[in-house]
């Protein structure tokens, strides 16, 4: 056995990390890869909507791939719908969100490359979200956690 292989496992984190009402589970992350891919799964129940601000991250890119229902994806303004085996890469600066506008739970794999992110943006994530208890989290907290992990978020929508 080389030095290399030593430490493996399948699915390193059995933890699943609620954001409300979404979920989710790393696959693998960039401490078991070198840093070089982290990757997660997520779930997400009928008719929700993303509760942290669109964002952009400006270095690493971060493919979707569907496994059930379909996430309507919005990136740099256009709407892209992501539905079982069907992938998309976000690339590097676009500014991006999700929303689940069926009534069926959507799942989906992310791929972060680089391993830029990992479990705890979402634990620290979470903490904000879900002291909400389902209202708008904390703006601010949200951007100032957003910001320490590399993503920036984008500017709030203009009201009508």
């Amino acid at each position: 056995m080389t030095q290399q292989t030593i430490g493996l496992h399948v699915n390193p984190s059995n933890e699943t990390i609620r954001l409300g009402p979404l979920a989710v589970r790393f696959l693998t992350t960039g401490e078991n890869s070198s840093g070089t891919v982290a990757a997660f799964e997520l779930i997400v129940p009928g008719a929700q909507r993303l509760a942290a601000p669109a964002h952009r991250h400006d270095h690493y890119e971060e493919t979707i791939y569907g496994i059930d229902g379909v996430l309507s994806w919005t990136v740099d303004g256009k709407q892209i719908d992501v539905g079982p085996g069907q992938a998309l890469c976000i690339p590097r600066g676009a500014i991006h969100r999700f929303d689940n506008n069926g009534n069926q739970a959507a799942k989906a794999l992310c791929v972060i490359t680089p391993a830029a992110i990992g479990p705890q943006y979402f634990r620290d994530s979470a903490e904000v979200i879900n002291a909400a208890a389902g209202g708008p989290p904390d703006r601010a907290k949200m951007a100032e956690i957003m910001r320490r992990y590399g993503l920036t978020p984008a500017p709030p929508p203009a009201q009508a």
